[in-house]
């Protein structure tokens, strides 16, 4: 009995293939159907990618190269391809998310690659990350570190560069730009902060560029409308309010 049931599996195994070869294989692909939430990636560039590829039969259709085709397009995250019976290929798309600008040409996505749109423009509005080749995963975590200790003073970070030497800088949607060094950058950046409550609002609106590369205290540079700011006047008088 187990000697006939191998039999009958083999025959009909052998019918598939038959038919594969000779019959269902010169049907055509009737439908390519593409899935997903497209922001950026429009279906014009899908079709131009998959036109070369779908013109085969439906069994004689390479679904790697689909696959590779679709994947190189500058805006796919993920991409699963599917035939289905009888003359369809179905194909789910994940589109990149944007993150954040990666210098003046590229961006980087929520999952830390590398994008290079064909205009820049719609993303002006996204922060300014600029850091050492190769290395946007590191900076980006850095840069999250800072903002959530920016975030505890309702400060907003608009730039945040790492040069070559690893030295950190900081500009604020206000303006402010914080110089940070390459040490112990994090621990001054929260000593700054926690000096924020005694300098008060007034102050800190006229600072131009703060200099957090001293081992005991900081350096300010004042806009050029402050005129000569009388600080310790300010700290002096913020100090007994904070203490009445």
């Amino acid at each position: 009995m187990t000697v006939l049931k191998t039999i009958i599996t083999v025959l009909l195994l052998a019918g598939l293939v038959w038919a594969a070869g000779f019959g269902v294989n010169s049907n055509p692909i009737k439908y390519v159907r593409t899935e997903g939430v497209f922001q950026y990636l429009s279906k014009d560039e899908i079709k131009t990618a998959l036109l070369p590829l779908v013109t085969a039969g439906f069994f004689d259709a390479d679904m790697q190269a689909i696959h590779q085709a679709v994947s190189e397009l500058t805006w796919v995250d993920t991409v699963a391809v599917n035939r289905v019976w009888p003359d369809a290929i179905d194909i789910k798309i994940r589109e990149k998310r944007p993150y954040v600008r990666w210098g003046q040409q590229r961006l980087v996505s929520t999952r830390g690659e590398i994008i290079t749109p064909k205009d820049m423009e719609p993303f002006a509005n996204l922060l300014l990350l600029q850091g050492p080749e190769l290395q946007q995963l590191k900076t980006v975590e850095i840069m999250k570190g800072v903002n959530t200790a920016l975030a505890d003073q309702s400060m907003r970070m608009a730039e945040f560069t790492i040069n070559d030497r690893w030295a950190w800088k900081i500009k604020l949607t206000t303006g402010l730009e914080i110089l940070l060094g390459r040490n112990e950058q994090l621990k001054k950046l929260q000593r700054f902060l926690k000096t924020l409550d005694v300098l008060g609002q007034e102050l800190v609106e006229q600072m131009a560029i703060v200099d957090l590369r001293y081992p005991n205290g900081y350096a300010v540079s004042w806009k050029p409308e402050a005129g000569a700011v009388d600080w310790r006047k300010i700290v002096a008088a913020r100090k007994n309010e904070l203490d009445g």
